[in-house]
């Protein structure tokens, strides 16, 4: 095979790795454990990578792929059908209209925006899941998982760091 065909294979696995990143982390979301009662405070893993993506590297995560990891995070933990594709393109919204913001900007910037955009995610997944079944839920597991994300975060948020710029083409 020529030379030009092997480089844009390459350009597009090292592409499509956002996204596929972002699945494994929606996976890893819902891998049963041994915790209990872990499945109601499970950090939102896959909304670090909807959030880091949407600053850094957009074009690499378009819509349709975030669409797509709120389907399957819908479909993986049981959440009504909509619930987290809702979630995630109102938080890719909202950090791509403050892109200019963000980008560029302090850990500590990058975090307390993530904070923010993560109780936002989850009061509107709370709002909604409490729509769907007439109810309101408890609010104390969603602020459990909030805080999990949090602590999270930077863990995830470097290892995406790492990752762009070891393997992913300059803008």
């Amino acid at each position: 095979m020529n030379t030009a065909l092997w480089q844009r294979l390459d350009l597009w696995a090292r592409n499509t790795t956002p996204f596929g990143i972002a699945v494994l982390l929606v996976i890893l979301n819902v891998v049963p454990t041994s915790i209990p009662d872990y499945a109601a405070i499970t950090p939102t893993l896959a909304l670090i990578a909807v959030y880091h993506w949407a600053i850094y590297r957009p074009n690499l995560l378009p819509l349709t792929a975030v669409f797509a990891l709120g389907l399957l995070q819908d479909i993986l933990s049981g959440a009504p059908l909509g619930v987290y594709v809702l979630v995630f393109l109102t938080a890719y919204g909202i950090v791509l209209s403050q892109r200019r913001f963000l980008a560029g900007k302090s850990f500590m910037i990058y975090w307390l925006g993530f904070a923010i955009i993560a109780f936002g995610a989850g009061v509107e997944s709370w709002v909604l899941a409490s729509i769907w079944n007439f109810a309101l839920l408890d609010f104390r597991s969603l602020f459990f998982q909030f805080l999990i994300s949090l602590g999270l975060f930077p863990i995830v948020a470097w290892m995406f760091m790492r990752w762009q710029q070891a393997f992913l083409p300059q803008d």
